[in-house]
C-alpha cells in the first residue's frame, strides 16, 4: 500500500477522501429526500383512498335509498354481492345519503344547460368554406391523392 501511495501526494489523497466523503454525503441526502418524498406520496395516497372509500360507501347508501333499499336489485345491477353493498352502506347516515342524492339530482339537471354549448359542430362548417376557398386544406387531401 505504501508503494501505491508513494506515487500519490498527500494533498491528492486528501482530495480523493473529500470526494468520497462528499459522494457519501450526497447519497445520504438523496436517500433522506427519497424517504420524505415517498412518505408524502404514501400519505397522499392513503388520504385519497380514505376519501374514495367514503365516497363509495356514500354512493352505495344513496343507490340503496334510491332503489327503495332493495339490496338484491342494486347488487344485481352493480354486479357486487348484496352483503358487501349493505355492509358498505351501513355506516352512512340517512342525512348524508339524502345529501348525496340531492347532489346527484343537481348534477342530473346540469347537462341540460351544457347541451346548448355543444354547438361546436355547427361552428365547424363556418370555417370550412374559408378553408375550401384557400388551397391550405389541399395538402391533407393531396397527401391522400399521392398515396392513391
Amino acid at each position: 500500500m505504501t508503494t501505491s501511495a508513494a506515487g500519490v501526494s498527500a494533498a491528492e489523497l486528501r482530495r480523493r477522501v473529500r470526494e468520497v466523503e462528499a459522494l457519501q454525503a450526497k447519497t445520504r441526502e438523496l436517500a433522506a429526500g427519497n424517504v420524505l418524498t415517498t412518505r408524502e406520496a404514501a400519505v397522499k395516497a392513503a388520504l385519497a383512498k380514505d376519501a374514495a372509500d367514503v365516497a363509495a360507501r356514500e354512493a352505495a347508501a344513496a343507490a340503496l335509498r334510491l332503489f327503495g333499499n332493495d339490496a338484491e336489485l342494486v347488487a344485481e345491477l352493480l354486479g357486487v354481492p348484496a352483503e358487501e353493498l349493505e355492509r358498505e352502506a351501513k355506516p352512512v347516515t340517512a342525512a348524508r345519503a339524502k345529501e348525496v342524492i340531492e347532489s346527484l339530482r343537481a348534477r342530473a339537471e346540469r347537462p341540460k344547460a351544457r347541451r346548448s354549448r355543444t354547438g361546436r359542430p355547427a361552428q365547424m362548417p363556418a370555417p370550412a368554406p374559408s378553408a375550401t376557398g384557400q388551397p391550405v386544406a389541399a395538402p391533407a387531401d393531396g397527401s391522400r391523392a399521392d398515396a392513391a
